[in-house]
């Protein structure tokens, strides 16, 4: 009978003693796996978008004029004549832009054979897709950090239209070229429009380049061969 009394007496206690919570744990000791060095990123990626969006630009439009000219033989053959383009560019971040241009120009032609001299014109016209990388100026002297200067290259399509006069015959060719220059951009009406300089070397084979006859007949005193290169003098806007 005692024994029973005491058996009922440790049931109750358990019963009515409350349970433990093994799942309660200090909020101060508990490991959170989003806390980690990653926040320091995302720190250094937002200023510099903040930067981008407050001083940077998103598309710039510009007018482009200057000499396009030649090289080797081609030079020889072909006149220097003004060039005129139009370059848009989508910029990814502050270094970083993407360039879509068209550029036009017409040429003499003057082709010197032993027998005599054929004349004409050539016409170049290409639509080119460059990427722009701008240099880094923090460290320069103001006066070379305010010239924005940058590396350009990509390619070209290139088509080339050719008209003799002594032949009464017309011919045209489409050709792609890799393109390497650079530039400088100049800020103006407080960065809200800009004066360029770019030059850009365009290396390019002809179908008819090292060629020795006009026709197939009359021997030429130089081979048309070589390259062009446009020296541009840009005036755009920025947004």
């Amino acid at each position: 009978m005692v024994r029973l009394v005491i058996l009922l007496a440790l049931a109750s206690t358990l019963l009515l003693s409350p349970v433990p919570s093994w799942a309660q744990t200090d909020p101060e000791e508990a490991y959170d796996p989003f806390s980690d060095y990653s926040e320091f990123d995302e720190a250094s990626d937002e200023e510099a978008d903040i930067n981008f969006f407050r001083n940077g630009r998103f598309l710039t439009v510009g007018l482009a004029v200057g000499p396009q000219i030649f090289t080797d033989g081609m030079s020889k053959a072909y006149g220097d004549a003004p060039a005129t383009g139009l370059y848009v560019s989508y910029f990814f971040d502050m270094r970083l832009a993407m360039s879509l241009g068209l550029v036009a120009a017409d040429h003499s032609v003057s082709l010197e054979t032993v027998n005599q001299t054929y004349t004409g014109t050539v016409s170049i016209n290409e639509v080119n897709f460059h990427l722009k990388y701008y240099l880094n100026t923090q460290n320069m002297q103001k006066g070379i950090a305010d010239l924005n200067p940058y590396l350009t290259g990509g390619l070209s399509q290139v088509t080339r239209s050719y008209s003799i006069v002594e032949l009464l015959t017309t011919s045209k060719e489409t050709l792609t070229s890799t393109d390497l220059g650079g530039g400088i951009e100049i800020p103006l009406l407080r960065k809200k429009a800009y004066i360029g300089f770019q030059a850009i070397y365009h290396f390019i084979t002809f179908n008819d380049e090292n060629k020795a006859t006009v026709n197939g007949v009359d021997q030429l005193l130089y081979k048309i061969n070589g390259d062009y290169m446009n020296v541009q003098f840009i005036l755009g806007m920025n947004f």
